[in-house]
């Protein structure tokens, strides 16, 4: 058995137009940590009729969230270009209300059946850093409802 690498994990986001049928899905690129998580809600649900003196939690509610980090590409264009994807992200962490919502996917590269997909809202975007730093950004992802379960769109068959 070997460890799973956490360095292939990859994010995309839908860079269609607003209402768009078909997504038209961008890696997110420039990404040196990607962690996603969940944050549950639970209340406890024991009774009198367990005499086992053992207690009962059930979760009520669950959120999902992404946090990443990278640095900040662009191509070698004399006029400056952004990652698309990147930029995506950068954009949507100025808007606010329901327009703010954009889609994104993550997987695993390796082969691993891990992927999926939802709707998030970006919060807590920086970027800058020190003189001597190549830029950096980094973002939070707030899950809007439960994330779905996909096929991996690089997996075998």
């Amino acid at each position: 058995m070997r460890s799973l690498l956490a360095r292939d994990w990859r994010l995309d986001v839908d860079t269609s137009a607003p209402g768009a049928a078909v997504p038209i899905w961008t890696q997110v690129k420039g990404l040196t940590s990607f962690e996603r998580s969940s944050d549950d809600n639970t209340e406890e649900d024991g009774d009198f009729d367990d005499e086992s003196g053992y207690g009962s939690s059930v979760v009520t509610e669950r959120t999902w969230q992404i946090e990443a980090e990278g640095r900040r590409k662009r191509t070698d264009d004399p006029v400056f270009t952004p990652d698309p994807g990147q930029e995506k992200i950068r954009k949507a962490a100025q808007i606010v209300g329901f327009n703010a919502n954009i889609r994104v996917r993550w997987f695993r590269r390796d082969g691993a059946p891990d992927a999926y997909q939802g709707i998030c809202t970006v919060t807590e975007y920086t970027e800058g850093g020190e003189r001597t730093d190549l830029e950096p950004f980094s973002f939070t992802l707030l899950g809007q409802g439960a994330p779905e379960e996909i096929d991996n769109p690089v997996a075998g068959p």
